[in-house]
């Protein structure tokens, strides 16, 4: 654990010296927010803020997972500390729990700020007893995204890791309610996005937050997700390792 830690530390501050990306991911789901929320009068429907509170608070998280995974795996493996850091006796185990540590702590980093102005502008409400269960809810939503990231960050360049990551998030950001809830879709298309990992994610969220059960294909499709992507996690990393270390 104490290597662990020193890894994590030392993740933090390569990204600390990079404030313009630390500043965009607290700040872009924030600015989401008031494009997609403020303007609204919600003042006759609660329930309606918080649920959208909660899909921008769990946007945050999703795309803190997917990009400090996927693009930031990718630029490590670039550079010469990475394959030094490989021939070192401590156990592979001690670098990804350092890893996972700060794609944590950017992804509440960037769920705080939506959660705040949620709080203080819109009649949005939790119950107290409900945040601790809501709070690992986001994480276990997610886990494709984390695991996801992972996949890219192992098995493409930089160059080519943001972009994938983009146009991977954003399309699914989109169609699994996390910017307009999927009631306002045609009927066929709500249904067609529970296939979708955010889509999965987001039901499940609202359902620590006392929402509706999510549906047998969101909770399916979310699951296959998880463990489909976590399999490839393991295959890229093999790969990589084999094409750069044989």
């Amino acid at each position: 654990m104490s290597i662990a830690a020193a890894h994590a530390r030392y993740l933090i501050l390569e990204q600390l010296r990079i404030p313009v990306a630390v500043l965009s991911t607290a700040l872009f789901p924030a600015l989401t927010l008031c494009f997609f929320v403020l303007p609204f009068d919600w003042g006759d429907d609660p329930a309606a803020a918080t649920r959208a509170v909660a899909q921008l608070a769990l946007f945050g998280v999703l795309s803190g997972f997917l990009f400090t995974f996927g693009v930031g795996v990718a630029d490590d493996r670039e550079k010469p500390w990475d394959p030094y850091l490989r021939t070192l006796p401590a156990p592979p185990s001690a670098r990804v729990l350092g890893r996972l540590a700060v794609g944590a702590l950017f992804a509440l980093l960037g769920m705080l700020p939506v959660v705040v102005l949620g709080a203080l502008l819109t009649p949005a409400y939790v119950e107290p007893a409900r945040l601790p269960f809501a709070f690992v809810t986001l994480l276990v939503a997610g886990l494709p995204f984390l695991f996801g990231g992972l996949a890219i960050g192992y098995s493409l360049p930089t160059k080519a890791a943001l972009p994938v990551t983009q146009l991977a998030f954003f399309p699914m950001a989109f169609g699994g309610g996390l910017l307009l809830p999927p009631e306002l879709f045609p009927g066929w298309l709500a249904r067609a996005t529970e296939v979708l990992p955010t889509r999965g994610a987001r039901d499940l969220l609202l359902w620590s937050l006392g929402g509706p059960v999510p549906s047998g294909l969101a909770l399916g499709a979310f699951a296959a997700w998880t463990v489909g992507l976590a399999l490839l996690v393991g295959w890229a990393y093999r790969r990589d390792e084999g094409r750069r270390f044989r």
